[in-house]
């Protein structure tokens, strides 16, 4: 699989590069950051997907938040690449996503690495997403309403639906239309790239998709940043508002307190201290017991 194993700061365990395809790829690995107060047991598994327009950023771009979440709430992390729409690989959307569902059910049943095996319990899963994972994510726990066909390759089985505890995301974008009437020089800049050039992108939004049945338990913290140039607040009301019409307040947490630009925030310890925060709470509240 290619793994490469490290130590840092005599906290975490980190494993890099983990294939989730049967061939190696980098744009299709993962890495593995384990607590070393928590191996050998069983807890709750953190997933951090980043964001970059479709089209940039990686894994190893995260590896200080993904340091910072293991210790707060000393849950192993993981942090997956999936391909991007580039020059090179013009893919566009769903593949992305696919990349993402398929990284989604690896873990759930993969093992774990040699030397730290079953580091997480894979039936409690808590899920960040930032930016355009934002839309990736909801892509795959909501389906297109009609006249709207759903995409069989990002229905999502009933285990990951059930072993997803919760769901954190910031910065997203859900309704594409609304993002190009805010910033119409995005449909040129990455828009178009990632999903054709279309006069509407309704099929897209997933701020009109219903929730996937078997998933009305998920709880779902949607965060914002006021200082936040380059995505507006009113993608993450939308969303807010239209989940909250679905599951009621009481399963949705909205959060306007973090400062700093689209991605600046993600370098501050009070972004980890947040989620790592709600994951804990929402851990604490419902799996008490375990």
């Amino acid at each position: 699989m290619g793994n490469r194993l490290s130590r840092q700061d005599q906290q975490v365990v980190v494993v890099r590069d983990i294939s989730y395809t049967t061939t190696h790829d980098p744009l299709r690995s993962f890495d593995l950051y384990i607590p070393t107060s928590s191996v050998g047991s069983s807890l709750p598994l953190v997933c951090f997907v980043h964001g970059g327009a479709w089209r940039s950023e990686d894994k190893s771009e995260h590896a200080i938040l993904a340091q910072r979440l293991a210790a707060h709430t000393s849950f192993p992390v993981v942090i997956p690449n999936y391909r991007l729409t580039k020059p090179e690989t013009p893919i566009k959307h769903p593949t992305h996503t696919e990349d993402l569902l398929q990284f989604l059910n690896f873990i759930l049943e993969w093992e774990g690495p040699q030397n730290h095996p079953h580091p997480y319990d894979s039936s409690k899963l808590y899920i960040i997403g930032h930016s355009c994972s934002a839309h990736m994510l909801t892509s795959i726990y909501f389906t297109p309403a009609l006249p709207h066909a759903a995409l069989p390759s990002l229905v999502p089985s009933k285990k990951l639906l059930e072993s997803t505890q919760a769901i954190a995301l910031s910065e997203g974008i859900y309704d594409i239309d609304l993002l190009i009437n805010s910033f119409p020089q995005y449909k040129s800049w990455f828009i178009a790239n990632a999903f054709d050039d279309l006069t509407s992108y309704a099929p897209f939004n997933t701020t009109a998709y219903n929730l996937h049945e078997g998933s009305e338990h998920i709880h779902w913290l949607i965060l914002h940043s006021r200082d936040d140039t380059l995505v507006d607040a009113k993608q993450s009301v939308k969303f807010k508002d239209h989940i909250e019409s679905i599951l009621g307040k009481e399963k949705v947490l909205w959060d306007m307190s973090l400062k700093g630009e689209h991605d600046q925030m993600l370098r501050e310890a009070e972004y980890p201290r947040v989620v790592g925060q709600f994951i804990l709470d929402h851990r604490n509240k419902y799996h008490a017991a375990l």
